[in-house]
């Protein structure tokens, strides 16, 4: 099974959220996880819902701010080992095209 998840970690700030952001990042590594970030978030994919779950805990954690806002997204879908990749492929598939990065 393949459990895919959105997460978005973020200090309440009115500053920069990078460098916050970046130590959230960096706390997936200790996980045996795969993930790509993106301007709106981090798409993680773990082999299990606790491997995953313990990652989110420890971005979350990494996040040194007085205020912190998690927003956690999950796809578990028990039945199946469709990869975050393979549901991009398919959608590109339909649509004939890679979808514009611009």
């Amino acid at each position: 099974m393949t459990v895919i998840a959105l997460l978005s970690v973020a200090p309440v700030i009115e500053d920069s959220m990078a460098e916050e952001v970046a130590a959230a990042v960096d706390a997936l590594d200790g996980h045996d996880i795969s993930y790509e970030t993106n301007p709106m978030g981090t798409v993680i994919e773990a082999d299990d819902i606790d491997t995953l779950l313990a990652a989110v805990g420890d971005a979350h954690k990494a996040v040194d701010a007085d205020r912190v806002s998690t927003v956690l997204k999950i796809d578990d879908k028990r039945a199946s080992d469709e990869t975050a990749a393979e549901k991009v492929d398919a959608v590109e598939e339909v649509l004939g095209r890679e979808p514009r990065n611009d």
